[in-house]
């Protein structure tokens, strides 16, 4: 893609005092493309630890109605296996 240039009113509107900084397509789609994947990673984090706080509060109710191996089964579901 080609780097085009702004007439001078685009200059003008766009570049204010010089406070804004124009990108080309390609810094604002690699740009874009980052923030994306930092999105998920978050989302994807917080989905992991929703599941555990409601599994872990699963377990307290499998013990309250002592049912201790069950709330051991319910708790060690997702936890990661262990490395030798």
């Amino acid at each position: 893609m080609e780097k085009k240039e702004l007439s001078p009113l685009a200059k003008q509107l766009l570049g204010g005092a010089g406070h804004i900084e124009v990108f080309t397509q390609t810094e604002f789609d690699d740009a874009l493309a980052v923030a994306k994947a930092e999105i998920m990673m978050v989302a994807i984090e917080t989905t992991k630890k929703a599941i555990q706080i409601e599994r872990d509060a699963c377990a307290d109710l499998a013990l309250e109605w002592s049912q201790e191996e069950l709330s051991v089964a319910i708790r060690n579901r997702m936890k990661p296996k262990e490395t030798a």
